[in-house]
C-alpha cells in the first residue's frame, strides 16, 4: 500500500508539472525570440533617421558601432556595415517600399526600406538562431531542476503520508497474528486515521472478549471435571470391597487412570499462560503399559490382541499422559464399536527421521464415512476419540485394512 500511494502521488505530481512546465518552456522560448527581435528592431530604428539625413559618413560610423550586424544598401549600390549580398527580401523591400521580417535558414532577417529623393535605401539585419534562443537552454534546465525538485519533494511527502497510514495497519496485522498464536494479551495501540483507530479499538475489544470466553470455558470444564471426583471416589471404594483381589486391583487401576485423566483435564483447563515446552516420553513403554491394561478386558471379551512393539526405548515428543490418552481412545473405540471376539493389532515402529508410527487395526465392521470428523459418530458416542488421537500426532490417517476392518495410523514426532 505504501508503494502504491507513493507511485500515485509521483504520477499525479508529474502530470501536474508537465501541464505547467511544457507551456512555460514554450513561453520562455517565445519570449527569448521576441526579445532578440525587439533588440534588432531598436537598432534598425536608430539607423533609419540617419539614412533620411543623407550623411553617408555619419551613417557609416553609426552602422559600424552597432552591437548587431547591420547592412545598409544605398540606391547607388554602395553597401555600408556588415558585408552582405542583396537578398530576395532586400530586393522585395526596395521594390514595394515595405518593411519585412523573413525566416531564413540562418535565423530571421529584418528589412526596412527608407524612400528618399535619390531612391530607396534598405536597412537589413539578421538575428541568428543563436540570438533567438540565447538563454533558453539555461532556463529549460532551471525548469527541469525545479520540476525534479518538486517531484522528489512530492515523493518525500507521499512516503511520510503512506508511512503514517501503513504503520498502524502493520501494527494491527502483527497484533492479529499474535492473537492467532494464542497470545491473548496482545493489544493494538490506536493510531493513524479515525477509521484505523476504530479498527484497533474493535480488535482490542475482540481480544478481551475472547479472553473472557476462554476463561469462562476453562472454569466450566474445570468445574465439570471436578464433579467427577465424587463418583470416582465411590468407584474406588467399591473396587476395594470386591472379594476377588485381582478383580479389585483391576477396577482400582482403571479408577486411578480415570482420576489421573480428570486431574490432567483440570490442570489444563486452569492453565492460562502460553503452552509449556513440548515434553517427551518412551513410546514403547507407554504403549506396552496401556496394551497390558486393555489386555485384561480383551481376554474377558474374547478378543485376541496382537502386539508388535520394539524391544528397546522409542523416544517421541509427546507427553506420556497424552500418548496414553490417545491410545486409550483408539482401543476404547475398538471395544465399543466392534463385537466381542474381534481381533485387534497394535503396532509401534520407528519413524524415518525420528519419532514413531503407532497403528491400531481391528477386524470389525470399520468406520462410518463421517467418523473422521470431530463430534461425528455413527455409534452413539461423542465422536471425540479420533480427534483426541489426532491432536498428539503430526500425521494422522484413518482407513480400512486389506481384510476389512479399521486401521488408524498415528505419526509421532521425534524428541
Amino acid at each position: 500500500m505504501r508503494k502504491r500511494l507513493t507511485l500515485l502521488v509521483a504520477g499525479t505530481t508529474l502530470l501536474v508539472l508537465l501541464a505547467f512546465l511544457v507551456p512555460m518552456a514554450v513561453l520562455v522560448r517565445q519570449v527569448a525570440a521576441d526579445r532578440a527581435l525587439s533588440r534588432a528592431d531598436d537598432v534598425v530604428q536608430t539607423i533609419v533617421p540617419l539614412v533620411g539625413a543623407g550623411d553617408v559618413n555619419a551613417l557609416r560610423l553609426t552602422v559600424t558601432a552597432q552591437p548587431v550586424p547591420v547592412t545598409v544598401f544605398l540606391p547607388d549600390g554602395t553597401v555600408l556595415g556588415a558585408p552582405a549580398a542583396p537578398t530576395a527580401a532586400v530586393r522585395l523591400a526596395a521594390a514595394r517600399g515595405r518593411a519585412l521580417t523573413v525566416i531564413t535558414d540562418d535565423g530571421q532577417e529584418l528589412v526596412v526600406p527608407v524612400v528618399g529623393s535619390g531612391g530607396t535605401t534598405v536597412v537589413r539585419t539578421l538575428v541568428t538562431d543563436a540570438e533567438l534562443h540565447r538563454g533558453v537552454g539555461r532556463a529549460w534546465l532551471i525548469l527541469a531542476g525545479l520540476g525534479l525538485t518538486l517531484v522528489l519533494l512530492g515523493l518525500l511527502v507521499a512516503d511520510r503520508l503512506a508511512r503514517a497510514i501503513t504503520a498502524p495497519i502493520t501494527q494491527l496485522s502483527e497484533v492479529s497474528h499474535r492473537l492467532a498464536s494464542a497470545d491473548l494479551a496482545a493489544r493494538a495501540e490506536p493510531a493513524g486515521p479515525r477509521e484505523l483507530r476504530e479498527v484497533a479499538g474493535a480488535l482490542n475489544h475482540l481480544a478481551g472478549r475472547i479472553q473472557e470466553l476462554l476463561a469462562a470455558e476453562r472454569e466450566q470444564v474445570a468445574d465439570l471435571s471436578h464433579r467427577l471426583r465424587t463418583p470416582l471416589t465411590a468407584l474406588r471404594l467399591e473396587a476395594e470391597s470386591l472379594r476377588d483381589p485381582d478383580e479389585s486391583a483391576r477396577v482400582a487401576a482403571a479408577a486411578d487412570q480415570v482420576a489421573r485423566a480428570v486431574t490432567a483435564v483440570i490442570q489444563q483447563a486452569r492453565r492460562r499462560d502460553a503452552p509449556p515446552a513440548a515434553t517427551g516420553c518412551d513410546a514403547a513403554a507407554v504403549v506396552r503399559d496401556r496394551v497390558a491394561f486393555w489386555a485384561v478386558l480383551a481376554e474377558d471379551t474374547g478378543r485376541p490382541i496382537h502386539r508388535d512393539l520394539p524391544d528397546g526405548p522409542l523416544p517421541v515428543a509427546v507427553a506420556a499422559d497424552d500418548l496414553a490418552a490417545a491410545l486409550d481412545a483408539l482401543l476404547g473405540n475398538v471395544f465399543a464399536h466392534t463385537p466381542d471376539g474381534t481381533a485387534l493389532t497394535v503396532t509401534l515402529t520407528a519413524r524415518p527421521g525420528g519419532g514413531a508410527i503407532l497403528t491400531v487395526a481391528d477386524e470389525g465392521p470399520g468406520f462410518a464415512p463421517s467418523a473422521a470428523r470431530r463430534g461425528a459418530s455413527g455409534g452413539g458416542s461423542t465422536g471425540l476419540g479420533l480427534d483426541i488421537a489426532r491432536k498428539v500426532a503430526v500425521g494422522f490417517d484413518v482407513g480400512a485394512g486389506s481384510a476389512g476392518g479399521a486401521v488408524v495410523r498415528l505419526e509421532l514426532a521425534g524428541s
